[in-house]
This record gives structure tokens, sequence and C-alpha cells, in this order.
């Protein structure tokens, strides 16, 4: 997947701030907001710890649950827990949302110039490497865009 699939998937986000207060506890406990800003929070914590990561520790160590996944192209609902960090707030702002929307954009835009062994550290995938990390933001991202679309549709 590319870097343009992964903006493509930032601007569907984008694209859903308006009905960020829109929620539907049939198909979610969680408001659009709180889906935007953890997809966001996910990719600026990704592309930070692949530019903070060292490439000469990169292990290749992909797991067989994130060969699956990648393999299937979808992740499936209700089975993970998001780690604090990426986390939404209890209240969410429009305006951090805004903030956060364009760091993405800026933060999307350096992976082409990454080491290719920058990687990041998933819990349950192992190491993510700037070849598969577009892939991972892009099928992270739309697990949560497929959510936003069933909570719309009411």
């Amino acid at each position: 997947m590319s870097i343009e699939k992964t903006n493509l998937a930032i601007t569907s986000l984008e694209s859903h701030l308006e009905n960020h207060s829109v929620s539907n506890p049939k198909v979610s406990k969680s408001d659009i907001a709180w889906h935007i800003d953890h997809s966001l929070k996910v990719i600026n914590s990704v592309v930070i710890s692949l530019q903070k990561s060292d490439p000469n520790t990169f292990e290749n160590n992909f797991s067989l649950l994130g060969k699956v996944f990648f393999t299937l192209g979808f992740f499936p609902r209700g089975k993970a827990k998001a780690p604090k960090y990426v986390k939404p707030p209890e209240v969410i702002l429009k305006e951090d949302l805004v903030s956060q929307l364009q760091l993405a954009k800026t933060n999307v835009s350096t992976i082409a110039n990454l080491d290719k062994n920058a990687y990041f550290k998933h819990p349950l995938f192992g190491h993510i490497n700037k070849k598969r990390v577009t892939k991972f933001l892009v099928l992270h991202t739309t697990h949560h865009l497929k959510i936003i679309e069933d909570i719309m549709k009411k």
C-alpha cells in the first residue's frame, strides 16, 4: 500500500468531522469523534515511532496474526483494545481533531524519507517496518472508517 492510500484514508476521516458528535450504541460504544481521534493518534504515534526508531534494532518478527490480517486485508471488530497512549480523552474537541489531522498529513509525508528498517513495535504484530507501515495505517484507519459509516447508517 502506498502513501497515497494513507492520505486518502486521512481525507476520509476528515470528511466525517462534521458528524463528529454522532453516535449509535448498537454499532459502537464510542461516537464518531472517538474513532477519528483514535485513528489520528495511531497514525501520528506510529510515524513518530518510525522517526525515532533505530533501524539497526529492527527485527523481522512480524507475527503470524499480523500476516493473517494483512493478507485478509481487514481487522475484526471488537477483538483488540486500544493501548492507553492512543485512547482519546473523555472530551474530544473538534479543533483538536483538526490539528491532529494536519499533523497526520505532515507526518505521513515524512515516511518516504525514512530508512527502510525504520519501525514501530505493535503489541500483537511485532515490528512493523517502513515497507509494511502504510498497509497497517490504511487497514487500521479503514477499520475505523467502516465503523464510522455504520454509525452514520443509524
